[in-house]
């Protein structure tokens, strides 16, 4: 039987069953997993291991449990996912420096800033913060609704009824399909007058509760740099960023000597990278104001910098680092959230507070209602019990000599058979007159209660009031006064971002010789005019480049692979030894060192291949900023860069190995900023074997030997740039090169 005929199979569309498999993938992922809900601020992981850690009644007054056994719990019941995500969800749940109020207290090892991992579950112990509480508060007075499990074997809230906006006081991120949030976290008493103030002004704006809220509070403390106004512009529209910076104190010792100490690094920023990140630049003499850097942190951060010398500006070195580092870092702001209505929607800052308030509001009434419905039903048994001890010997009569004790007590007082059943239910021992008494006093108490709560439903300025005194009690327990609610993140305003600081300006100007051998090892030396015959170099190597520059002048070195490196003289290794690989200071791609030459600003470079094609570069175009290099002269296959030589004079004089010299103006040279550049001479088995600048009145030297010839008369060699040339005058050296 073909599959046309099975009439199990049913032909659909590729394009259609992709596109709708998919789309049911991206609302899992949207709906249940990856996005907060704006009204408790968590995700369905959360709230299950939440959910479970409280059935297992781990609240702060109890003992710790093996993490192990509630991840179980989790996955088991509620969860059906890897235990790897649900323990990892538990741990940063306990990291008080992920969260800044953290909801789970964790005992062991639970990672560190480092970015060191927990421990395995089977080694930690958990249980529930006191705020954590707060947010399962009266789940068990129908304040919010329950769904089945995965299994149907048990059920789950769908919400927990928090008592605080937990989704800005802990913040949230995540990555869902097409979309994605980020909510860093905020001081919990600055929302509370954010909420109190939105419930008595229900018109304010988002200017008005951001005169409460200043900005994101870490809880690895941090300064954000940013305006009031960034600030304030990022909550209105719900997108934006904020720069935070590590803070820094400076440790002054005698005779002038100080030394730099970091105390707090900005959020989720892992402390061992950033040291490393600040090592690589110090082993690659990026930040020379800096001498050394050492972790002193113990249960507080304290990582320590020592500046060069006395004379270097603690300010300057730290904006040279908040430019290069992590230690200035940005925290970015998508308050794309699930709303009340479960659609994903970008909030600014006075919705997500008004949805909050309104989901507080359905808390209170549900709460309200479920209350009243209670104290209806023991009223109700209050009244027949009041009717029992009313009636006692009758119905003692009955329950002795009656075959239906409890349908002749509903007959007999008109009593449903609630009541009946909890006459029936009275033990012997309780049938004295204080009960009796006791019975009385609860019915009026409950009948008070009952009048107040009804109140509150009627009237909706005592339930606000309401609502205004659980955000005050919260606002009071975690005030700015006590240790967990103190703002740990400050303001400070920068005029101007970091700059590359120019630190020449701080280098002890030094004359120094550089020496760079055919091979590439290259160092300095003290002093220029030197006397360099004694100098060594490793077996088969030898002298290349020797150049004489300043220690705070920049030395520029042509490839041939006709890039640009730059590097400051007081980089260079010094001593008497082999100095280092050049590799090591810049990556040149093997390819071979064409010149070496200090740079001077403004000052023009003739560039000239293998294939005869050259052009003028400004020296300033040339620099180099990484240690990549740039590239100026486009070279490829086996064409390659072997002149780099600064230009004097008016006249250019070109040879090939062809032994055919060529002489025209410079100015027929085109000034470029990068390129191939134009053919400076024709060759057709032959290339390029050198270029030199000259002044046509002085006329044109090379050297023979140790002595130097001069040739005034060039008008035999004159031509326009780009022809062939003519044979050398007599004596000009074979390896055709004018040096």
């Amino acid at each position: 039987m073909t599959i046309e005929e099975d009439s199990n199979v049913e032909n659909v569309d590729f394009g259609s069953a992709i596109s709708e498999r998919y789309l049911s993938y991206a609302l899992s992922t949207i709906m249940s997993r990856s996005l907060p809900d704006v009204r408790d601020g968590l995700k369905p992981v959360h709230r299950r291991l939440l959910y479970a850690m409280m059935k297992l009644k781990l609240d702060p007054s109890s003992g710790y449990k093996k993490c192990a056994r509630v991840v179980g719990d989790v996955i088991g019941k509620y969860h059906p996912h890897g235990d790897t995500a649900v323990y990892d969800t538990l741990v940063r749940l306990a990291q008080n420096f992920s969260l800044r109020y953290p909801l789970i207290d964790g005992q062991g090892n639970f990672g560190s800033v480092d970015g060191d991992n927990a421990a395995a579950m089977r080694y930690t112990e958990s249980r529930m913060t006191e705020i954590c509480t707060l947010l399962m508060e009266d789940l068990d007075k129908d304040t919010v609704d329950f769904r089945l499990t995965y299994d149907d074997s048990d059920t789950e809230p769908v919400l927990m009824p928090a008592q605080f906006p937990n989704l800005l006081a802990n913040g949230s991120e995540g990555i869902a399909v097409g979309m994605a949030t980020s909510i860093p976290p905020h001081n919990l008493h600055e929302l509370c007058d954010a909420l109190i103030h939105l419930i008595d002004n229900p018109k304010a704006t988002c200017a008005d509760v951001l005169q409460f809220i200043k900005g994101p509070d870490f809880p690895t403390g941090g300064t954000i740099i940013d305006s009031k106004s960034t600030i304030d512009a990022a909550y209105e529209t719900g997108r934006g960023s904020f720069r935070v910076r590590a803070k820094w104190e400076k440790e002054s010792f005698s005779h002038g000597l100080y030394q730099i100490v970091i105390t707090e690094i900005p959020y989720q920023v892992q402390k061992s990278r950033l040291i490393e990140q600040i090592a690589s630049l110090l082993m690659d003499k990026k930040i020379p104001l800096i001498s050394n850097i050492r972790d002193e942190s113990a249960e507080t951060i304290r990582i320590v910098i020592e500046p060069k010398g006395r004379g270097c500006s603690p300010e300057i070195i730290m904006e040279s680092l908040f430019k290069l580092t992590e230690l200035e870092s940005r925290i970015h702001l998508n308050l794309n959230v699930l709303s009340s209505s479960g659609v994903p929607k970008v909030m600014n800052i006075l919705q997500v507070l008004q949805e909050f308030i309104e989901f507080r509001q359905e808390i209170i009434t549900r709460r309200t209602k479920y209350q009243i419905a209670r104290i209806d039903e023991r009223l109700e048994v209050l009244h027949a019990l009041k009717v029992a001890y009313l009636n006692i010997d009758e119905v003692i009569r009955i329950i002795r000599e009656e075959d239906n004790p409890k349908k002749e007590l509903m007959s007999k007082f008109f009593i449903n058979d609630n009541q009946a059943e909890s006459i029936l239910n009275i033990k012997l021992r309780a049938l004295r007159k204080l009960e009796e008494e006791q019975i009385n006093a609860e019915h009026e108490s409950l009948k008070k209660q009952h009048a107040q709560l009804c109140q509150i439903l009627e009237n909706p300025r005592l339930l606000w009031k309401l609502i205004k005194t659980d955000i005050a009690t919260i606002q009071k327990k975690f005030s700015l006064e006590t240790a967990l609610g103190a703002r740990r993140t400050n303001f400070e305003k920068v005029e101007m971002s970091a700059q590359i600081i120019d630190i020449s300006a701080f280098i002890e100007k030094e004359p120094i010789t550089v020496i760079c051998s055919k091979m590439g090892w290259i160092r300095s030396m003290k002093g220029h005019g030197l006397d360099l015959s004694g100098i060594k170099f490793k077996e088969g190597d030898s002298e290349a480049f020797i150049v004489e520059t300043y220690t705070t002048s920049s030395v520029l070195i042509c490839s041939a692979g006709g890039k640009f490196f730059t590097v400051l003289g007081d980089n260079f290794a010094r001593g008497k030894g082999h100095g280092e690989s050049i590799k090591l200071m810049v990556d040149i791609d093997n390819h071979d060192v064409v010149n070496i030459i200090p740079y001077l600003p403004g000052e023009k470079l003739l560039l000239a291949s293998t294939k005869g094609k050259g052009f003028i570069i400004n020296s300033d175009d040339a620099v180099a900023s990484t240690k990549n290099g740039k590239q100026i002269m486009q070279v490829s296959g086996d064409d390659r860069c072997v002149v780099c030589t600064s230009v004097s004079g008016d006249m250019v004089a070109v040879i090939g190995t062809n032994r055919k010299l060529l002489v025209f103006a410079i100015n027929e040279v085109p000034e470029m900023k990068r390129g191939q550049g134009v053919t400076l001479q024709k060759y057709r088995d032959a290339k390029l074997g050198d270029v030199k600048t000259f002044d046509s009145n002085e006329g044109l030297a090379w050297s023979l030997g140790s002595k130097m010839r001069l040739e005034k008369e060039i008008m035999a060699w004159r031509a326009k740039r780009g022809s062939i040339g003519k044979i050398p005058p007599s004596g000009f050296p074979k390896n055709n090169k004018f040096n």
